[in-house]
């Protein structure tokens, strides 16, 4: 099974962003292994700045999770994009402690 867990209202600092997702969200994302086998943290777009800690958690809690559970994380705010990428990564048992960032540009149609 597949859940997520949507993060809202980060700080716009990387660290009070980080503090933040560690006092609130790691709590519910620890909770929430142990009953799933495949957590999805859906994330807001932010600065690049954001990018390191955003890594470190999702490849931390895959190590944690492993092997019998996976923890992937979208960066988006375009809906239908992160439907697509949930239903990817739903049939895709392989992958585990990613960062996928998607804006929704993207289209199923060849050019």
């Amino acid at each position: 099974m597949q859940t997520q867990l949507e993060i809202t209202d980060l700080p716009v600092a990387p660290l009070d962003a980080a503090a933040d997702f560690h006092a609130r969200y790691l709590p519910q994302a620890r909770d929430l292994l142990g009953d799933v086998e495949s957590l999805v943290l859906i994330l807001p777009p932010a600065e690049r700045a954001h990018q390191g800690w955003r890594l470190a958690v999702v490849q931390e809690l895959a190590r944690a999770a492993a092997p019998d559970r996976r923890v992937n994380a979208i960066i988006g705010d375009d809906q239908a994009a992160i439907q697509q990428t949930l239903t990817w990564l739903s049939g895709a048992p392989g992958i585990t402690g990613q960062l996928l960032g998607v804006d929704g540009n993207l289209s199923d149609s060849p050019a």
